[in-house]
């Protein structure tokens, strides 16, 4: 039986070894907290992702170590040789590194830093920054600092792309998906995309993981502007966007990723469904009963204490009507 390292282990591992165990695949993970909501799943070390002799525990006969969140140290990744590889790992903990990486492929951004021209703009930490944390408004240039600064964008639509790619470089798509988001946290995410620019999106994402020799889930979130894709970031994981795939793709996003990083054939991208949508349950936990009630409706909870603004799951609604997805969002609101 074939075990998978994970450094990690929130909600993204757990879904990673539920898509996993009906492989015949076990999993173990390294995390800093007790109560890991991996746990529940596999083996759990408990203590910094850097620790030397956890992470030889991590890695002694595993098939392959992966990570479930990017802000995993660099070396650690590099003692156990996770895949996608610590190349990609490191680009996408740098905004400033990744953006020069995108423009060097030829991949649109936004303006920043010396570019600049018109305020507010976005002042942006360049590391750790995620769910709307890190960043600020600023009217005016600042002095120098540790930050990158970027224009606001006038963007139609947020988009996210998820692409799979194997160890033999065979790569698969999953449809483009539109985003909302509310405070800074995703919200919902939605597929099919309206005259969705899927080959371009392609395009760019191929560039990213051809040069980052990537094996893996890769998701890049793309701003659309007057005709045009502005590359945000990538994201050298599964994604929060991709949830909607358990349930309505063939093959998820889950099953995918671990499908390549362990040298198995990659599984369809195809949708099960002529439409789904993703809610977020963020802060606090919905009625179960209510939920499941709505047809078409499928809840997942993460095993995680409510706190505001913290994610404790999602609902996957497959072929939604208005009012289903309307009373879903009361639901969890």
């Amino acid at each position: 039986m074939a075990t998978v390292g994970v450094i990690g282990g929130g909600q993204l591992g757990r879904m990673l070894a539920l898509a996993g165990i009906p492989l015949g695949l076990t999993f173990r993970f390294l995390d800093p907290a007790p109560d890991a909501p991996a746990g529940e799943v596999g083996e759990l070390l408990v203590g910094p992702y850097d620790d030397p002799e956890l992470l030889d525990r991590l890695a002694d006969g595993a098939s392959a170590v992966t990570f479930e969140f990017e802000n995993v140290p660099v070396e650690a990744a590099r003692r156990v040789g996770v895949l996608p590889g610590p190349v990609a790992l490191e680009a996408s903990q740098d905004r400033l590194v990744e953006k020069r990486l995108f423009r060097r492929l030829g991949i649109p951004t936004a303006r920043f830093d010396d570019e600049v021209e018109g305020f507010p703009a976005l002042l942006k930490t360049r590391r750790l920054g995620y769910d709307g944390k890190g960043q600020r408004l600023v009217e005016t240039r600042p002095s120098p600092s540790d930050h990158v600064l970027e224009e606001l964008v006038s963007f139609e639509r947020e988009l996210s792309l998820l692409a799979v790619r194997s160890r033999d470089a065979e790569m698969r798509f999953y449809p483009l998906v539109e985003s909302v988001h509310r405070a800074g946290i995703l919200h919902l995410s939605r597929t099919p995309v309206a005259a969705a620019p899927q080959a371009l999106a392609q395009a760019y994402a191929t560039r990213l993981l051809e040069e980052l020799d990537y094996v893996g889930l890769l998701a890049l979130e793309l701003f659309e502007t007057g005709g045009e894709l502005l590359a945000n970031e990538f994201a050298p994981r599964v994604h929060n966007t991709g949830h909607w795939t358990i349930e309505g793709a063939v093959t998820s996003q889950f099953e995918n990723h671990l499908r390549a990083i362990l040298g198995l054939p990659l599984g369809s991208t195809a949708p099960r469904s002529r439409e789904a949508v993703m809610v977020n349950v963020i802060g606090h936990e919905p009625p179960r009963q209510a939920i499941l009630r709505i047809p078409g409706a499928y809840l997942h909870l993460y095993g995680k204490g409510p706190r505001p603004g913290r994610k404790l799951g999602h609902v996957t609604l497959l072929d939604p009507t208005a009012e289903r997805l309307h009373e879903i969002e009361q639901l969890v609101s």
